[in-house]
């Protein structure tokens, strides 16, 4: 059987690079990317250099490409975004991360594709409502995100649900909220990279390791919770979705475990053969009203759809990305 044609948009992206490694390498998918891979020194081709893609297709050429593969595409995998909840622009967020993820859902719903779609744990604010993903037009609706790039992301899901209430959907829907995903082919991030990725360098060189200070009653420093999900585990449940046209939903998609940044901070020495070192320093006074102490994803609902693999833990992930990635004079995937 031929390989079908998936589109990956942000494909030279962090995660949306290891999904293109992932279907490439599965032969059974011919893998189109949509993005921009900017300045050649930012690496960012890199993502995708190991790989055998069949198309590459600049965002503003993206609705032609579309019209002329109509006939052959099958699934759209939209990871593409304006991703800093720190960009100060928030036009450029809203028309990324809003924009295009409404024309791509109208288009799959008018042509009878798939469509998956990257959405965020940022939804969830400061967390005080929680972490279940209930998908219901009420609950998307009373989130309240602490930034304009979580914002962008609810919006996109309450307009996905709201379509699909109205019976304008495409054949397959899924929007997956990402938690604290780490791993390989971050570098281009910047300052967005993952804890994991932006201490590595610092502890492979024996130096102390700088963690915020805690700034909360009752939590000590380096006490601060994330659920970190590698993405390996990310591209899995991706995967999973592509063989399961029949689910459809917002969900969730972290380890379903909170752990601390003392606790990675461990696992990067430990990976290290080192003993540990950490230095706690002030956090931003301009962060300290908006950062999340705890983040925790409840992976019930996607569970309780069929997923059964189970996700990998801090200890062993980190130690993956250590020893088969960053300490490679290759780091790319």
């Amino acid at each position: 059987m031929s390989p079908r044609l998936v589109l990956v948009t942000g494909g030279a992206g962090f995660i949306g690079s290891n999904i293109v490694a992932a279907l490439a390498e599965s032969g059974e998918w011919d893998v189109a990317v949509c993005d921009r891979l900017r300045a050649a020194d930012s690496g960012k081709w890199r993502n995708l250099a190991k790989h055998p893609i069949a198309d590459f297709v600049a965002p503003e050429a993206l609705a032609d490409w579309l019209a002329w593969h109509e006939d052959e595409l099958e699934a759209i995998i939209h990871m593409g975004a304006v991703s800093s909840t720190t960009e100060p622009d928030a036009d450029r967020i809203v028309h990324a991360n809003f924009t295009l993820s409404r024309d791509l859902w109208d288009w799959a719903a008018e042509h009878g594709k798939r469509l998956i779609y990257a959405s965020s744990a940022a939804t969830y604010g400061d967390g005080a409502q929680g972490f279940g993903d209930a998908d219901d037009l009420a609950s998307l609706s009373a989130l309240r995100p602490l930034n304009a790039y979580g914002w962008s992301k609810a919006l996109f899901d309450l307009y996905a649900r709201r379509n699909a209430d109205r019976g304008r959907a495409p054949a397959q829907w899924a929007g997956l909220k990402f938690f604290n995903v780490y791993g390989p082919n971050e570098h281009h991030k910047g300052a967005m990279r993952s804890v994991v990725c932006q201490k590595w360098p610092e502890a492979a060189r024996g130096e102390t390791v700088k963690l915020f200070k805690s700034h909360r009653d009752g939590v000590e420093n380096g006490g601060q919770t994330r659920d970190f999900v590698y993405v390996r585990d990310a591209v899995e449940v991706v995967l999973w979705l592509l063989a399961r046209p029949d689910v459809n939903g917002i969900y969730n998609l972290g380890s379903g475990r909170a752990r601390s940044f003392r606790d990675l901070a461990e696992a990067l020495f430990h990976a290290l053969g080192q003993e540990t070192r950490i230095d706690y320093v002030d956090m931003p006074a301009g962060i300290r009203d908006r950062y999340q102490y705890f983040t925790q994803a409840d992976m019930t609902r996607l569970i309780s759809m069929g997923y059964k693999r189970a996700f990998t833990s801090l200890e062993e992930g980190v130690a993956d990305y250590v020893h088969m990635y960053l300490s490679q004079s290759d780091p790319y995937r």
